[in-house]
């Protein structure tokens, strides 16, 4: 059971580097989501929203870790 553990952790890292990004992009899309549908975005709009906000979210991950290794 123990090497089950293992063997799904370092799958899931593999894919899941940090949690709180995850959680970020989960997010953004359920936004993304709602909003698209709900309100009917404009389909022009929808994928420059959607874009934008991951690349937010991957440049604030890029800068925590800079700022992260710089005060080591």
């Amino acid at each position: 059971m123990g090497w089950t553990k293992a063997v799904a952790r370092e799958l899931l890292g593999l894919f899941v580097d940090d949690g709180s990004d995850a959680v970020a992009i989960l997010l953004w899309l359920a936004a993304m989501w709602l909003l698209a549908r709900h309100l009917g975005l404009p389909s022009a709009l929808a994928p420059v929203l959607l874009f934008g906000g991951l690349v937010v979210i991957l440049l604030t991950s890029a800068w925590r870790r800079a700022r992260k290794g710089r005060a080591r």
